[in-house]
């Protein structure tokens, strides 16, 4: 009797759906870098997919707006029309989520009513589920830290919701893969020791990525490759205890950014190298493209203040490096692999 497991649609649904995360992540870099996330004061899961439809509508969601310190003590004075334009960035990124949720949970459940999804594949697709509905709570822990005291949200909180994002990317790409190797009739890849250090060392540069981002560190020194004219800043303003400043001093965060960096991205050379020679594939080429780019965005994020196109660039092929790498430490663990 047939098999009705249908491996390889469901490893092509799973990748739409990671290149909608990957959407969700730029959408919320362009959210954060246009001080757009506080706007909407409120988490309406169901009516809040529906926006402000006539004047008086925009009205109320402004004037609940003012009653929150972003607008009283940074944007008082704004114009309903300025209003409207960071509403828009907030209200996208929160409607591309729940459209994320519907783009995941519908065909999932399709799948399993048609018996379509391959035998021990159920459970880790509910965990993606799971993670899916657990970021949209994440995202109102981080906005609700903003609507408190200060009008800026927890950096920390930023680092846990961006670093869940692309959790969940890295989990569907893999996914997505172990399902068109079995659709080819090949074993499952196994995480190798050094693809864990390699992905571990890109996490951590990814949440000090987002610790400089919540902290606008980034404004701190527009210089690359020193600080004030030195390897390390004077007149650093310490925090106790010392632990702190990795997390909490934007100083310090921009400084370990910039250098961690060249561990990341020595640890992913590498990565790339032995899967290529071991498994080959268009990943480990892309690894290596994206590094050098990646770099690039990164020194002109800091030259260029900040700017906005170039700072969404940065976060964007970020999210490109988790994808690729995953892929690349999938097709080291590859069945065969061979320990040099």
């Amino acid at each position: 009797m047939t098999s009705p497991a249908r491996p390889r649609a469901i490893a092509l649904w799973l990748y739409v759906v990671a290149a909608l995360v990957f959407a969700m992540v730029v959408v919320g870099g362009i959210t954060r870098l246009t001080e757009s996330g506080l706007s909407m004061v409120r988490w309406e899961p169901i009516s809040g997919v529906v926006p402000p439809l006539n004047d008086a509508e925009w009205h109320a969601e402004f004037e609940a707006y003012k009653a929150y310190p972003e607008y009283q003590k940074v944007n008082r004075g704004m114009s309903l029309s300025e209003f409207k334009a960071i509403f828009f960035w907030e209200y996208l990124h929160r409607v591309l989520g729940r459209f994320i949720g519907l783009a995941f949970s519908l065909p999932l459940a399709w799948f399993w009513v048609r018996r379509a999804i391959p035998e021990g594949y159920k459970p880790r697709l509910l965990a993606l589920l799971s993670l899916g509905a657990l970021q949209g709570a994440i995202g109102w822990w981080m906005v609700a830290s903003g609507l408190i005291d200060r009008p800026d949200v927890a950096h920390d909180r930023l680092a846990v919701h961006l670093g869940t994002a692309l959790f969940i990317l890295g989990g569907l790409v893999w996914t997505a893969r172990d399902l068109m190797a079995l659709h080819r009739r090949e074993g499952r890849s196994r995480l190798t020791g050094f693809a864990v250090l390699a992905l571990s060392a890109l996490a951590i540069q990814i949440v000090l990525g987002a610790f400089v981002a919540g902290l606008n560190a980034g404004h701190a020194f527009a210089e690359w490759p020193l600080m004030g004219g030195r390897f390390f800043p004077e007149g650093v303003q310490w925090l106790e205890p010392l632990w702190r400043n990795v997390v909490d001093n934007p100083v310090v965060v921009q400084w370990v950014h910039r250098w961690w960096a060249w561990i990341a991205a020595a640890l992913l050379v590498l990565l790339s190298v032995r899967t290529a020679r071991e498994s080959g594939g268009s990943a480990p080429r892309l690894v290596l493209l994206l590094l050098t780019a990646q770099i690039i965005l990164g020194i002109a994020t800091l030259l260029t203040g900040v700017a906005l196109h170039v700072a969404v660039a940065h976060q964007a092929v970020a999210a490109l490096l988790v994808w690729t790498a995953v892929s690349c430490a999938h097709g080291l663990g590859r069945p065969g692999y061979r320990m040099h």
